[in-house]
């Protein structure tokens, strides 16, 4: 009997901690181009490798963050892209694959993609905020913290990038936005 309680209050925990945490719903680039047909939003891009620790904790301690994750998949069609994988991508109207991909080597470092290339990615993490047409906005290379990236997804998010044509004003943004923290 206390065998069956225990098992049950350990079923409702595990439920009421799953109900609590929310995953980013990653598609894949051809899946958010199509989407942006039927509801424009713009994309944001995780580039990652397998082998990569700051990706992983990227995606353990900022892509789980509750807030980080709710942000993502109201404003944006989240995609995770393996920058050394051996996934077939087509963009406007290219289509792109890896051709130095090795099976064996899947877990450690492999053949630079050839859309990572097109994208000039040049370390990992990287991530990509396209527009609402599929255009690349900006990559942002590195690992951020969940209050880093989220200065990031609202300046995308909310055109204010076009708004910022010097390094001042991007400081000025950043300065106002920790200030809102600090309240």
């Amino acid at each position: 009997m206390t065998k069956k309680i225990t098992l049950g209050l350990i079923a409702i925990f595990a439920f009421s901690i799953s109900a609590i945490a929310q995953d980013i719903n990653w598609v894949t680039m051809e899946e958010a181009l199509e989407l942006q047909k039927k509801e424009p939003k713009k994309i944001f891009m995780d580039v990652y490798t397998n082998w990569c620790g700051p990706c992983k904790m990227l995606d353990k301690n900022t892509f789980h963050n509750k807030d980080v994750a709710a942000y993502v998949n109201e404003h944006f069609y989240a995609v995770k892209f393996n920058a050394e994988g051996n996934e077939e991508i087509t963009y406007k109207d290219n289509t792109y694959t890896n051709p130095n991909y090795d099976a064996s080597k899947a877990n450690s470092r492999n053949g630079a993609h050839e859309f990572s290339r097109y994208l000039q990615i040049k370390a990992y993490p990287t991530m990509v905020f396209f527009d609402e047409e599929g255009n690349v906005i900006a990559p942002i290379q590195g690992y951020l913290k969940p209050q880093q990236l989220e200065l990031y997804l609202k300046i995308f998010e909310t055109d204010k990038y076009k708004e910022m044509t010097t390094q001042e004003q991007f400081s000025e943004y950043v300065k106002s936005f920790e200030a809102e923290f600090e309240e």
